[in-house]
């Protein structure tokens, strides 16, 4: 018995010195370099899964969460789309402030309908992007994401993308990344600390 709850203090410890780590500890700082570019400089527009012409200048004056995939992907895509759901939910009224962006990498297949349909299985918070191949290589760019189609031997194909989420402040300005199965003890205070900074 004393064993047991000596580990589980252990491994309690563990995990809130990690979260430190990440959040405000050593590897924060090297996040919060500015490497991307802010909001208000990029000069793309996409269509919403409402229809709407959308454009990143348009979000600034709130923090903003992005997020790259495609609807026929099989697990990284909707697994992140799930945990930024409970993540939203988490944050309550916090997350009134919040805008929540997916931009599509296959143009090929994911067109309007195609994303709406898809997003109606996760928060109606995250707002679906649809572009073309120049409006999408124009965010890749900005973003710093790199995608690339890859072909089956069945004559269908898959994209391989980045798949981390990428947290900008209110004034547009890049703030940090939460990684691809990042434990929500540590991406709910980063999407926090990202809502709080000015």
């Amino acid at each position: 018995m004393v064993k047991t709850v000596g580990a589980t203090i252990a491994i309690l410890s563990a995990t809130l010195a990690l979260g430190w780590w990440q959040v405000d500890g050593p590897f924060e700082m090297r996040t919060e370099q500015n490497f991307r570019s802010s909001l208000s400089n990029m000069n793309f527009e996409m269509t919403s899964h409402l229809g709407k012409v959308v454009s990143p200048e348009y979000l600034v004056g709130n923090p903003t969460m992005f997020f790259f995939g495609f609807t026929y992907c099989p697990d990284v895509c909707p697994t992140t789309l799930a945990e930024i759901s409970t993540w939203i939910e988490e944050l309550g009224d916090l997350a009134n402030s919040l805008n929540v962006v997916f931009i599509t990498v296959d143009p090929a297949r994911d067109d309007v309908k195609t994303v709406a349909e898809y997003l109606s299985n996760f928060n109606s918070k995250i707002e679906g992007w649809i572009g073309n191949s120049s409006q999408l290589a124009a965010a890749g760019n900005f973003f710093d994401v790199t995608y690339q189609r890859k072909e089956s031997e069945d004559g269908t194909y898959t994209m391989d993308h980045s798949s981390s989420v990428f947290l900008y402040r209110s004034d547009g300005t890049f703030a940090r990344t939460i990684d691809y199965h990042e434990p929500r003890e540590v991406a709910v205070p980063k999407i926090k600390r990202t809502i709080s900074e000015k």
